[in-house]
């Protein structure tokens, strides 16, 4: 028996929201403010409802606040209410079970005799009636001057006095107007399911009269005494109190005698009454509850618990907790364990560096499997969802148990997908299509988990092609961030962006861009050549394959030269969806025909776009082949003329260049002067100069590029 799916409705971001779960561990991710704690809240409040948890208009939806505002202002007519349907929140828990499942908890909430229907579907809503509502309006219309006419602030006071208790049913799953009312038909909802979790928030500092830990070892205690694998050394503990009492008690007697013969003054004590006495009284809980401390060692020292880092007490605390919140699951031997039990822990990476949040994560099946198993031998139905924004944790994580939350921009809407559909992305009916998308997923699935897990925590994404583009392309953001402080955009570098190496194999990552929906730069490269016929020694007859075919060479040339005829880049291939010889309808293509939205499959041109492709263009007079032959055309003055301050620069050419050799332009001295594309980009960054404030100043980043990142700085 397991969660298979939650829905939320109207509860805060969360306005028409599904999330799936796995059978054991999900991990939910996404940037911030997008909804995780909204999760766990709305889980809260709907299955663990007492009054210190009560719903407020904070958790309504921004939607539902607005929509009750207008009709209780009667800007919006009410409906009839023949068609009238409850306003609210709401929260469906969807449940599935087979044949092995003891279902003696659950009998009562299934809905169907079917043998094929292993469905049961809990809902839960908080909701306001019509006749309710009309109460509220006209209260509203009458004291609305005491609230300055401001409706939300007479929500804000008066909600509760108007919408109903939480509804808590069990639904038909093929027709929700049949159900089972629990509360009427008094079914104890904690013998269905149990929801415990482990918040962001905790308690755990660094100050000396810290004792966070210490003070979770009398809840685990609390919780485990009463199992039988520690019932010898429980009594063991007990006696050893009551030995310890007997001596107290006589060192109490002396202690307090003056006292107690004060008392007899005033007639405290009568003659042949019972004497007073103080005795000792120890008791086991209360003994632990401060009086226990956490240590750990250190060469033979034994140390305080706030001498440990934040993080290592972080991580000790969330393990004592979780081993308190097991056993709430567990129950007592007497008890029976709910049918369900959900276990959500809230961002496990608080405090704790990298290493920490791999550990924490390859060891959390392996520790809840070890305590799902009660003494009696019942195993508890137990699944946890964790969320995080944590990398490191996506990166040691299963990839399937994957949920990526995304916030829509246009309706800030919060929408839930398992990573494990994006395998179906893809996918090809055409089989030779379908093996090469399978090699990218595996690809895909690979890099991300081992290289670029923060993918899915980015605002906005930059793919280029290497090594050179990654080392400058920090310092090209600055420059555009510097050139135009003035505007009204966040600056580059204080953006949410990853820059990511690709190779030319950005069509790679084109599907998993539109699956989790985030602007994209791409910076590559025109890769301009043309075909030369291959000749025998005569110099006159061409070569020829054995199927009678001419041999061609393909040679490297700048796109304005007059025999440039194709590109060899696949991406721009691929997103523009053009053979190889329509090199001219590259260098044609304005910023907005490269700016493209994915509609029905297919990349097309699209201003409004979320992904851009750019790549050299005509600048002052030389078209570049590649990000080196633009760079050098623009800054041949940040050379110098002393070779040695580039020496990943052969100084042949590096002296022709200088000298102005008509037969070496940026784009030969590229091809022959550059030995180690990396060491280049360094040497760029040790020669920048900054004058005036600005840095980098005495070299300029290549219009395309610098065309590109503006792009990406706007919203």
């Amino acid at each position: 028996m397991k969660i298979d799916k939650i829905e939320i409705k109207n509860f805060r971001l969360l306005k028409k929201f599904s999330l799936d779960l796995e059978k054991e561990i999900s991990l939910i991710i996404g940037k911030n403010n997008t909804g995780k704690t909204s999760i766990l809240t709305a889980l809260d409040k709907f299955i663990n409802a007492s009054d210190n948890k009560k719903i407020t208009i904070n958790d309504f939806n921004v939607e539902l606040k607005k929509q009750l505002a207008e009709l209780i202002q009667g800007s919006k007519e009410l409906a009839s209410e023949k068609d009238y349907v409850p306003i609210g929140i709401s929260l469906k828990i969807f449940i599935k079970y087979d044949d092995l499942d003891d279902l003696s908890q659950v009998s009562s909430l299934i809905m169907s005799l079917d043998p094929k229907d292993d469905n049961i579907i809990l809902s839960f809503e908080y909701n306001i009636s019509y006749s309710k509502l009309i109460d509220m309006k006209s209260a509203y219309q009458k004291d609305k001057e005491k609230y300055s006419n401001d409706p939300i602030a007479f929500l804000s006071e008066n909600q509760t006095k108007y919408f109903d208790p939480i509804k808590k049913r069990s639904l038909s799953f093929e027709n929700e107007e049949i159900f089972t009312d629990l509360v009427k038909d008094g079914i104890n909802l904690k013998d269905v399911i149990s929801f415990r979790f482990i918040s962001a928030k905790r308690n755990v500092t660094n100050k000396d009269n810290d004792k966070t830990l210490s003070a979770q070892t009398s809840r685990i205690y609390r919780k485990t005494s009463k199992n039988d694998d520690q019932e010898n050394a429980v009594d063991d503990f007990k006696k050893k109190l009551r030995d310890t009492d007997k001596d107290l008690s006589s060192i109490y007697g002396s202690m307090f005698a003056s006292l107690l013969a004060k008392v007899a003054k005033f007639g405290g004590i009568k003659e042949n009454e019972t004497d007073i006495k103080i005795a000792s009284t120890l008791q086991h809980r209360e003994l632990l509850e401060g009086n226990t401390t956490v240590l750990y060692s250190h060469e033979n020292y034994d140390l305080p618990e706030h001498y440990n880092g934040l993080g290592y007490m972080n991580l000790i605390s969330m393990i004592f907790d979780i081993e308190v919140l097991l056993s709430d699951f567990r129950r007592s031997p007497q008890e029976k364990p709910a049918a369900i039990n959900l276990l959500f822990i809230e961002e496990p990476e608080a405090h704790t560096h990298p290493q920490m949040q791999y550990i924490f994560i390859k060891n959390i099946k392996s520790l809840l499997k070890e305590s799902r198993m009660r003494d009696d031998g019942v195993e508890i139905q137990l699944q946890t969802a964790i969320s995080t924004h944590s990398s490191h944790i996506v990166a040691e994580c299963d990839f399937d148990d994957v949920k990526f939350l995304k916030k829509s921009i246009e309706t800030n809407e919060v929408e839930s997908k398992n990573l494990k559909s994006l395998k179906d992305e893809y996918s090809s009916k055409n089989d030779d299509e379908d093996k090469l998308y399978k090699q990218h997923f595996k690809f895909l699935k690979q890099y991300l988990t081992l290289n670029r897990a923060e993918l899915f925590f980015a605002d906005k994404v930059i793919l280029i092609e290497g090594d050179t583009e990654r080392i400058l392309i920090p310092a090209m953001m600055k420059k555009v961030d510097q050139e135009d402080s003035e505007s009204d955009y966040v600056p580059l570098l204080s953006q949410n962006i990853s820059i990511v190496e690709v190779g030319a194999h950005s069509q790679t990552f084109e599907r998993f861009i539109s699956f989790i929906g985030v602007k994209t730069l791409i910076i590559t490269d025109i890769d301009s050549s043309y075909d030369e016929v291959q000749y025998e020694e005569d110099g006159e007859t061409p070569k020829k394959y054995g199927n009678g075919n001419v041999k061609t060479e393909e040679i490297k040339c700048r796109p304005d030269n007059d025999k440039a005829q194709k590109t060899t880049n696949n991406s721009l291939l691929f997103f523009h969806g053009k053979p190889t010889d329509e090199l001219q309808f590259f260098k044609d293509l304005t910023i907005n025909k490269k700016t493209l939205k994915k509609s029905e499959g297919c990349w097309q041109s699209d201003e409004n776009g979320s992904l851009l492709l750019v790549y050299q263009t005509n600048e002052n007079g030389y078209h570049g082949r590649s990000f080196e032959d633009s760079f050098f055309n623009l800054n041949k003055t940040l050379l110098g003329e002393d070779a040695s301050l580039f020496p990943s620069l052969t100084k042949k050419w590096f002296d022709k260049y200088i000298e102005d050799d008509p037969e070496v332009d940026a784009f030969i001295f590229s091809e022959k002067a550059v030995g180690s594309k990396p060491s280049l980009a360094i040497e760029i960054l040790l020669n920048s100069l900054t004058e005036n404030g600005m840095e980098f100043s005495n070299w300029q980043t290549p219009e395309y590029i610098k065309e590109g990142l503006e792009w990406l700085r706007k919203n």
